[in-house]
């Protein structure tokens, strides 16, 4: 039968009575105060049979954080086959095991080498065993047991998730909740009051208030403001042992922060503002900025600005900044200080975002009043009206005034005004406009057939400060006048057959005029009155702008007249009523049965006699002849000089130039002062230096020279510009203010000699008609001198 075996702790030895041959191995413990008897450990019984336990088993407890110097004992492990001879060897093995715990051998005490923590460890299982000394035999089968470690209040409660941040809105109500915290205790919660925490508030009344089971913070005043003070530091202290004395605490702190409520209405420093701004600021401009202060912020301090009332509401405009939430007053509308000096405007701030808890602490929106000044600056000149349309009949006379430009300084001080035009714009200078009565007048005659619109730009300057122009668009509509007549569109040729009979149709003509009148073109067609009584040919309208040319006779030959010319008069239906001539060349021509032309070309005829041989030579001797003499009188002439010196009593003006070489033309007008013509008084001054004098004049310069009593009289202008026209296009006028003269024209001029003084004492039927073999550089005198006369055309 197998020996039965048990452990028995705390000194005592606890035995199964009732069983037989029951052999019984106690394990004991030197008594602590803690230490109690666990319990026994057995084996199952087999079945059938009744089985004695071998060891009885108890846990050991130990308390941690020993600090003695000695090993602290544990417990004691005995055998029944023990006789305390020393032949058992008892041996510990398992968790801590030679590290923390050891077994003396011989008597089986079990004591503590380490000093051993509950929180890191809070039970070991270890195994022991009895050996024979002498054969190494186990006595006993190997059975475990467990030490626990008895907890002690070693541990401070702690906040592990601390420091904590929380937010909570101003103007709270008493209790809301701002945040819970926890704080936890790694002592044994099963064992004692270690691990119970109580939580208290160190820091932070009377703001707030913090539950001692849950650690919810809360609020504990009433209408705290953020304005006043923003940011909260609590301290938060857990306490174990239920907060009794002795207990272990630990802390933590919790940054509580009020956030904005719309509590605060807005309220403008300033109850005036005085601001200023120039007449001439672009709309859209600055004039200024308000601001209404706000203590709350965010959302909260958002601001609309408007205009509420005022004389200048329509005037100026004011808009919110976003970033900065200041009122920003703008031009709406054009100003003027000569009309309006000082606008006065009334605005109001308000928060678009409202809380119904706290509009008793309201009105959330306030008022301020703004002065405006407007600052005067000197402007161009204004046109009045701001465009100008003017219509002009073509025919209408140089320097008459088609219309008056007005313009006016809008300043306070109102200077005067100086008249141009801007010549980009009037390249062909067919205008001018009256330097200070601001008359628009014609310079040059008018063509709507060139030019049927003019828009030209009328400049307005004034006289103390040139830098201030104003500008304003002309617009000049040439209305149509009968002043052309109407012509063939092309060069018409017409042919007519030998057997043509009388009232055949041998064309249809029609014509053009660059006229046009209201009520369209209308043309009538007849014979030129030299033709009248044209014996081949008539003429018959077809009332709509053509007409037919028929034969008046048959029998035409090629060997009477191969070719005729019938002139047609085309008169216009204008008023007056204009016409002309034009000519229809009509050929004769062999035609067959059924009309249609076989030759138009007349036949040669040959002279009745031929010339002998000595006639012909004759005649070109005699050719030759007059070649030769032709040749040396040019030659003469082409090396002749004759200088023409014009004496005192015969000088034509009082500006007499000589030159001792060939001179510049009529551009050279250095050695005269055309100032003269202009104003007689600063031509007899003298002051003046010459300077050369190219270029024609401006118009513009005109008036400075004419007096001004004389400047508001428009028929001065008038007979000025036609005469200075008339000059311009006459090439036969002389300078009108000089006469030049010249000792001699310079040597090697293939032309000679071309002056016309004296002229009209030479030879006045000479012919000039070598001026065409000289080149393109004298292509103009040979059209003035030497045109010729051809025949009459045949009809």
């Amino acid at each position: 039968m197998s020996n039965a075996k048990s452990w028995l702790g705390l000194g005592m030895s606890l035995y199964f009575w009732g069983l037989m041959d029951l052999t019984t191995t106690v394990l004991s413990s030197t008594p602590t105060p803690r230490g109690r008897l666990e319990g026994l450990l057995s084996n199952k019984p087999q079945s059938h049979q009744r089985t004695k336990r071998s060891w009885v088993w108890n846990q050991f407890f130990v308390l941690e954080e020993y600090t003695g110097t000695d090993p602290l004992y544990v417990g004691k492990l005995h055998s029944d086959m023990d006789r305390g001879d020393g032949s058992i060897k008892y041996i510990l093995s398992g968790e801590g095991a030679g590290i923390a715990f050891t077994i003396d051998d011989t008597t089986g005490d079990i004591h503590a080498i380490q000093r051993l923590d509950r929180e890191e460890r809070a039970q070991y299982t270890l195994r022991a065993q009895a050996l024979d000394r002498r054969t190494g035999r186990p006595m006993e089968p190997e059975s475990e047991f467990i030490i626990k470690i008895q907890d002690i209040n070693d541990n401070e409660p702690k906040f592990l998730d601390g420091p904590y941040v929380a937010t909570v809105p101003e103007m709270s109500p008493v209790g809301t909740s701002v945040i819970q915290v926890t704080a936890t205790d790694a002592d044994d919660p099963t064992y004692g009051n270690s691990a119970r925490v109580v939580y208290s508030i160190l820091q932070g009344q009377p703001y707030f208030s913090v539950d001692s089971k849950t650690g919810v913070i809360r609020t504990a005043l009433t209408n705290m403001d953020r304005e006043a003070k923003e940011y909260y530091e609590v301290i938060i202290q857990a306490k174990d042992m239920g907060g009794q004395l002795g207990g272990l605490a630990g802390t933590t702190t919790v940054n509580i922060t009020l956030s904005d409520v719309n509590d605060n209405p807005p309220r403008f420093p300033q109850k005036h503002y005085q601001m200023s701004v120039l007449e001439s600021a672009p709309i859209s401009s600055t004039v200024g900025r308000v601001f209404a202060k706000d203590l709350d912020e965010g959302i909260n301090a958002e601001m609309k600005y408007t205009i509420v009332d005022g004389d200048g509401a329509d005037a100026f405009d004011i808009n919110t900044d976003p970033n900065f939430q200041v009122g920003i007053i703008t031009v709406k509308k054009p100003l003027s200080f000569e009309s309006k000096k000082s606008y006065t405007l009334k605005v109001e701030g308000a928060n678009p975002h409202l809380e119904m808890r706290f509009l008793n602490l309201g009105p959330f929106q306030d008022t301020t009043t703004v002065h405006i000044s407007v600052e005067d600056v000197d402007e161009p000149p204004v046109f009045e009206p701001g465009f100008y349309f003017v219509e002009v009949p073509e025919d209408v006379a140089i320097g008459t005034t088609i219309q008056i430009i007005s313009a006016k300084d809008p300043d306070v001080t109102n200077n005067s005004i100086r008249y141009s035009i801007d010549r980009s714009s009037d390249p062909g200078r067919f205008f001018y406009v009256d330097i200070t009565t601001g008359a628009l007048m014609t310079a040059r005659p008018l063509d709507r057939e060139e030019y049927s619109w003019h828009n030209i730009t009328v400049l307005a300057m004034e006289m103390n400060n040139p830098s201030q122009v104003g500008s304003v668009s002309v617009t000049i509509k040439v209305l149509d006048v009968n002043d052309n007549a109407p012509e063939f569109p092309r060069f018409y040729e017409a042919f007519v057959c030998e057997n043509a009979k009388a009232g055949q149709l041998i064309q249809t003509v029609s014509a053009v005029d660059q006229d046009d009148p209201h009520n369209g073109q209308h043309f009538y067609y007849s014979l030129a009155p030299d033709a009248v009584s044209n014996p081949n040919f008539t003429v018959r309208d077809n009332q709509d702008n053509t007409a037919r040319i028929l034969t008046r006779r048959s029998g035409f030959r090629q060997q009477e007249q191969s070719v005729f010319y019938l002139p047609i008069l085309i008169a216009d239906s204008g008023q007056p009523a204009l016409s002309s001539t034009g000519t229809l060349t009509i050929q004769v021509c062999s035609c067959d049965d059924d009309g249609h032309v076989m030759s138009c070309s007349p036949e040669a005829y040959m002279l009745p006699v031929s010339l002998s041989r000595g006639a012909l030579i004759a005649i070109l001797a005699c050719i030759f002849v007059l070649l030769v003499l032709v040749l040396l009188i040019l030659s003469m002439r082409r090396h002749r000089k004759q200088p023409y010196i014009i004496d005192d009593e015969e000088n034509i003006h009082e500006n007499i130039v000589r030159y001792d070489d060939e001179g510049g033309g009529e551009e050279d007008t250095e050695a005269f002062d055309i100032a003269a013509m202009w104003n007689p008084r600063e031509a007899q001054a003298g002051a003046a230096p010459k300077t050369r004098q190219d270029m024609l004049p401006e118009i513009e310069s005109l008036s400075r020279y004419v007096p001004q009593t004389c400047a508001v009289n428009s028929t001065v202008h008038s007979y000025v510009l036609a005469k200075l026209y008339e000059a311009d296009m006459d090439l036969w006028a002389p300078p009108f203010d000089s006469l030049q003269t010249y000792m001699f024209e310079g040597d090697g001029s293939v032309a000679g000699s071309l002056s016309s003084l004296q002229s009209a004492t030479s030879d006045s039927e000479q012919s000039f008609d070598f001026l065409t073999d000289w080149g393109p550089r004298f292509r103009k005198l040979a059209e003035l001198y030497g045109a010729s006369e051809g025949p009459a055309p045949l009809w």
